[in-house]
């Protein structure tokens, strides 16, 4: 991360994503959280969510979030009660969308659109706002934002489970080399593992004696 994007931070920015041991964020046919969820992480999601967190995603997952957040209020949906609650809940809370294709105004409610560069918008929001910011999904953006210096927290929810037939979405692929340095570990219901690190972007291997700060990141996704 560089000096001088952090220190004229008065936001901080998190990249929080749920991952399969083998480094996938989805599988085709698995139910959400892998079916893995309990009672101790399903608390802790319910306390993150009164932190004030504004969250910042790209078109695919504003398409693929606001439509199960629709189907979940509706009766019947098929969800479970703790995902449903989840997934409903996310209209209330602030959302900034990153997107070349969506039109304003956006449907869910209290939904951003940002239609310029997403490095270019987030710089000036970590600039000029000072609650916490967090991506919801969106790996391309995660990727563009931790390439271009400006996530100042790493945090990942591992489960347990290796999707090598069906895993989908395989979260580091694109990624540049990151040091990681941890801040907080924690096991919830004796399976899940929360693994939490500041970043610091790398432009080649240690022991090559490459310099540590911002690289040439590849341009942000937000189609």
């Amino acid at each position: 991360m560089g000096e001088a994007t952090a220190a004229a931070s008065s936001a901080e920015l998190m990249v929080d994503l749920i991952i399969s041991l083998d480094g996938y964020a989805s599988a085709v046919g698995w139910p959400g959280w892998w079916g893995l969820e309990g009672p101790e992480y399903l608390d802790w999601l319910r306390q993150e969510g009164e932190k004030g967190y504004t969250f910042l995603l790209g078109a695919n997952t504003y398409r693929l979030m606001s439509r199960m957040s629709e189907d979940a209020a509706a009766e019947g949906s098929g969800f479970s009660g703790d995902e449903g609650a989840t997934l409903t809940g996310l209209a209330a809370v602030p959302k900034v969308v990153f997107s070349s294709t969506l039109q304003a105004p956006l449907t869910w409610p209290n939904s951003e659109l940002v239609t310029g560069d997403a490095v270019q918008a987030v710089t000036e929001m970590k600039r000029t706002r000072t609650g916490p910011l967090s991506t919801l999904g969106s790996l391309s953006l995660c990727r563009s934002l931790l390439s271009a210096g400006l996530v100042d927290r790493f945090r990942l929810v591992v489960f347990p489970v290796i999707t090598g037939s069906t895993g989908r979405e395989q979260i580091y692929d694109g990624y540049p080399d990151v040091s990681l340095e941890m801040v907080q570990s924690r096991t919830f219901d004796g399976r899940l593992q929360l693994l939490e690190y500041v970043p610091t972007v790398l432009s080649g291997p240690p022991g090559s004696g490459a310099l540590r700060g911002r690289p040439e990141g590849p341009p942000s996704s937000s189609s």
